[in-house]
């Protein structure tokens, strides 16, 4: 049998010599191996904490200037990129066009294998062009083994039009390097089954795109405390939700939480300005507007002023 742990194989399509007998595992075997390995995952996105920090630092300072996120990948990452883009506007209220996933083959792919057409660099550079990414955008490029094409023209593409660039893969920079301005790197090592990287690494990138979009948005004042002040009310749960927000950050009872809602618009970072300040919902929106929607420091600007 040949060596499959040599340094001609990716980290990601080696051979895991601990689950060389899977086949042969009983069901119990099989979580307790996967429960083992998922540590990896998360012992993974430790390790690059600082890299995902200026990630954010990075992001943040480009949407708060009028940027957009893009992220960019084949097959799973792909998929992963497009998850977490669709799951920012019900979670912060953001506008659709904010956070953009990209993936290899279009919406299609996201349902049905479309795996040959990640060799396409041209696309991916493409892609970039046509929704006329600039300079106060960032673009992520994903691809758990680091050689993907479409990623790489799509991320070569970007930065030749100023954007900045965060490359993700699941593979040493001795094995893969690029040129971008932040470098990520998730080593959850050989998968359980070799080279589907839909598991350990794309648990780690989902966990790292968690972090990532999650921060950026912290950063943009879409959270005031721990509390999603931007949740788009649009169904029973959310607005149980909102009220839960309102009742828990103001005291008020469940029907005083319901009326000052509906005040707002239904937007529970308003109605928590409005609760704080006495302001009417234009005043409120005016103060927000001027403070980038940041609660806190919109709050303590009112409150200073009554103080002068």
């Amino acid at each position: 049998m040949p060596n499959l742990q040599s340094r001609g194989y990716l980290l990601t399509e080696q051979v895991n010599p601990d689950s060389l007998n899977l086949d042969q595992l009983s069901s119990v075997e099989l979580v307790d191996l996967f429960n083992r390995e998922d540590e990896k995952a998360v012992a993974a996105v430790a390790a690059a904490q600082l890299q995902l920090a200026q990630a954010i630092d990075v992001a943040a300072e480009c949407l708060s200037q009028g940027g957009h996120l893009f992220y960019v990948g084949a097959g799973t990452s792909g998929r992963l990129g497009v998850l977490d883009a669709s799951e920012c506007p019900p979670t912060f209220c953001t506008p659709p066009e904010l956070v953009q996933g990209i993936i290899a083959g279009g919406a299609a792919a996201l349902v049905r294998s479309s795996e040959d057409l990640e060799d396409r660099s041209e696309d991916g550079a493409a892609a970039i062009a046509q929704r006329h990414i600039t300079q106060l955008d960032v673009v992520v490029g994903i691809t758990a083994g680091g050689t993907t094409p479409f990623v790489h023209g799509a991320l070569h593409a970007a930065r030749q039009r100023g954007a900045k660039t965060i490359f993700m893969a699941c593979v040493p920079i001795e094995q893969v390097r690029f040129d971008a301005d932040v470098d990520i790197r998730l080593l959850t090592g050989p998968e359980i089954l070799a080279g589907s990287t839909r598991l350990k690494a794309g648990t780690a990138t989902k966990l790292a795109l968690n972090i990532l979009s999650t921060g950026v948005m912290v950063k943009l004042g879409k959270v005031y405390g721990n509390r999603m002040v931007d949740v788009a009310v649009t169904n029973q749960k959310l607005r149980d939700r909102a009220l839960q927000m309102l009742q828990d950050l103001t005291g008020l009872s469940r029907e005083a939480a319901g009326f000052l809602l509906e005040r707002s618009g239904k937007w529970v970072k308003l109605a928590l300005l409005m609760h704080w300040t006495g302001l009417e919902k234009d005043a409120g929106d005016r103060l927000l507007a001027e403070h980038q929607g940041n609660l806190r420091v919109a709050v303590a600007s009112y409150k200073n002023n009554q103080l002068l």
